[in-house]
């Protein structure tokens, strides 16, 4: 009798080629019932790229773009926790880049009081993308961009 090879790569997820309703999908995720509901609402708005957002409710508009408190905190390390760690690292780099260029433009024009309100910004960019990008990665299988 042969031993299995515990080098071999796991077998492929049998959510990814399924012919299963999209809402049967979402549930057959392995996560908790507050991210099906908001992976639905990203769904009823037509996925990833919200194309049908202007014909949505405004309750359902507030559930597909609702803004996640512990990116907006955490940030990068969220992203790395979630396992998207490639968009953490591309983010954290924009985002310190971003901050230097306006940091320096509002302090070269005398608006240097300005620089600590708009670092808050930054925070509620992954805040907002959180989300989205937690669905392609669990729901479209996206990885990252490499």
């Amino acid at each position: 009798m042969q031993a299995p090879n515990p080098y071999t790569p796991p077998a492929a997820s049998l959510l990814a080629n399924s012919q299963l309703p999209l809402t049967e999908q979402i549930e057959a995720l392995p996560v908790s019932p507050a991210w099906k509901d908001r992976f639905h609402a990203i769904a009823l708005a037509g996925g990833a790229k919200l194309p049908n957002f202007k014909q949505l409710s405004r309750q359902e508009r507030q559930r597909a773009m609702r803004l996640n408190v512990l990116a907006f905190i955490f940030g990068p390390f969220y992203y790395i926790a979630k396992g998207m760690w490639k968009k953490a690292v591309v983010y954290f780099v924009l985002t310190v880049l971003a901050a230097t260029a306006v940091g320096l433009a509002l302090e070269f024009f005398g608006y240097g009081h300005l620089v600590r309100a708009t670092t808050v910004s930054f925070g509620v960019w992954f805040g907002l993308r959180a989300n989205i990008d937690f669905y392609k990665r669990m729901v479209d299988g996206e990885s990252g961009w490499w």
